[in-house]
């Protein structure tokens, strides 16, 4: 029944079919690249420019030429064979010039340098999170440039050491919900409170006469 059912069907898509295949070619042998591929240079800012984005980098990597692959929907970035670093694909539209950045790239540079936050051409691109940027929004219009951006780049380089980005940015949501600044030592604190310590567990050591007396019994034995 279900091949007498398809066989109908089919037969209406019969002549549409033959007029497809003689416009068809036969698939190639291999599969094609599903991507294209550029050469570029890292830039001592810390990443490359390709087609008007600027994607960072490891800062490790600066100065050294990697090929990327061009996918429709990402980019990644080989230093040799070795993948080095994967970005979501962004478009710059009527000639602007878009930046993405992964802070893990650029936070080591920050914690020599805070104050380089305030004036980054990118900086709007480093916030992970929007709780991040809200933070820097707050931090900004309460504090000195100096102090607000000592404050910004603890939290994104205590995100980053952590690994708790996302736990951090609702701490930091709380603080703002409640009129606080956020600030790293207070939320280190409050995300690992001081009670919360491995148990006590009593250990009875073996005082060392009674060695002494296993010793003397082997030795009467």
């Amino acid at each position: 029944f279900v091949d007498e059912v398809v066989a109908r069907r089919n037969a209406m898509r019969r002549d549409d079919l033959a007029a497809e295949l003689r416009h068809m070619h036969r698939l190639p042998r291999q599969r094609k690249a599903d991507f294209t591929e550029r050469i570029v240079t890292v830039l001592r800012t810390g990443g490359f420019w390709l087609r008007n984005v600027f994607y960072s980098v490891p800062s490790q990597l600066i100065g050294h030429r990697l090929r990327v692959h061009i996918h429709d929907a990402r980019i990644e970035a080989y230093l040799g064979s070795t993948h080095v670093v994967t970005h979501p694909r962004r478009r710059a539209g009527d000639g602007a010039r878009v930046h993405v950045v992964d802070y893990r790239h650029v936070i080591h540079a920050l914690k020599r340098k805070p104050q380089a936050l305030a004036g980054s051409m990118y900086r709007d691109g480093l916030f992970p999170r929007s709780e991040y940027r809200r933070a820097w929004d707050a931090l900004q219009a309460s504090l000195p440039q100096k102090d607000a951006c000592k404050r910004m780049v603890a939290l994104l380089a205590m995100a980053h050491e952590e690994g708790c980005e996302a736990e951090l940015a609702g701490l930091i949501a709380d603080d703002l919900r409640a009129g606080r600044l956020p600030e790293a030592d207070a939320l280190r604190r409050r995300r690992r409170p001081a009670t919360d310590l491995p148990p006590d567990v009593p250990v009875a050591l073996t005082a060392p006469a009674q060695f002494d007396t296993l010793l003397s019994q082997r030795e009467g034995a």
